[in-house]
């Protein structure tokens, strides 16, 4: 923005967007709607206040602010790290340095869990979240199973942090719990009806060539897989068949590529594969897991 006195809203706003466009950050209307949170955020606007107060002064001060969160996002990082949250399952998430940004991609572990669980929808139900991170894949099911509770386990205190703190923002803390810990290893046998994890699954080799706004916020702990992307599903599968009750169940995120992987881990731990769900774009993404040394295998057809 030029030196001098306070210019319109509107034309803060415009100023964002053209920064934005410039830079080559999305197509169509997506640098404006990025401009529009940056600069809400920076001033503590709504959106309708966006809309309504288009002739509202903002002072130097105030457009430094906003010039720097701009600067931010020209630099690479995604929006929801500026802000400091992120949507889920039409839910709010804050998120902290020590969890993942959730993905759209995940709520398939979501959908996924509900549709395995449905024959129990009235009734108690107990879920563990391995790795649980901001707690979204957890707090999900519960905002949608009211007789349900919930414990999330990370290695990372700030991330269990961050998780309570959306529990009680969510109104959702007399549901769940949350602890640090080693995946499910302080936890006693038969503890779980279902079984929810994202673990990291990304092969070490690949890290570098993640995308930036990935490799550059979200933390390495919960990416690296190891040296073949498969380390911690190894560790998880192999404690299923102690953790889960006989007519429970397991949901794992996946990579795109791991199916056949992941399913030749958890019928080594005599545990069958119940089905395989994709995400929007028909990627495999999602494995459902139960009891039982047969596995039939419902592949989902993309939506």
């Amino acid at each position: 923005m030029p030196p001098g006195g306070p210019v319109a809203l509107a034309a803060v706003v415009a100023h964002a967007v053209r920064r934005l466009a410039a830079a080559g950050l999305g197509e169509g209307d997506e640098p404006a709607r990025e401009a529009r949170l940056l600069v809400a955020a920076a001033l503590k606007l709504d959106r309708l206040a966006l809309i309504t107060q288009r002739d509202r002064p903002v002072d130097p001060a105030a457009q430094d602010v906003v010039d720097g969160l701009v600067a931010r996002r020209i630099a690479g990082e995604p929006v929801s790290r500026i802000l400091g949250r992120r949507e889920f399952w039409g839910l709010d998430f804050a998120l902290g340095p020590d969890t993942l940004d959730p993905r759209p991609d995940s709520e398939t572990v979501v959908e996924a869990a509900l549709e395995a669980t449905a024959d129990r929808a009235d009734r108690r139900l107990t879920v563990v979240d391995l790795g649980t991170g901001t707690g979204c894949l957890l707090l999900a099911v519960l905002s949608e199973r009211p007789n349900a509770y919930g414990l999330g386990i990370d290695r990372a205190p700030g991330a269990v942090r961050i998780a309570g703190q959306n529990a009680f923002r969510l109104h959702l803390e007399a549901q769940a719990g949350f602890l640090v810990g080693d995946w499910a290893t302080a936890l006693a046998a038969g503890a779980a009806d279902l079984v929810l994890a994202n673990p990291p699954y990304i092969r070490r080799d690949a890290l570098a060539g993640l995308d930036w706004a990935v490799r550059g916020f979200d933390p390495a702990d919960a990416l690296d897989g190891g040296p073949d992307g498969l380390a911690a599903y190894r560790s998880i599968v192999a404690d299923l068949p102690r953790l889960m009750r006989p007519d429970g169940c397991a949901v794992l995120e996946i990579g795109s590529d791991q199916a056949d992987a992941v399913a030749e881990i958890v019928n080594s731990a005599g545990l069958a594969l119940a089905a395989i769900r994709a995400d929007l774009a028909g990627r495999n993404r999602a494995l459902v897991v139960r009891h039982g040394k047969k596995s039939l295998v419902e592949r989902a057809k993309p939506h």
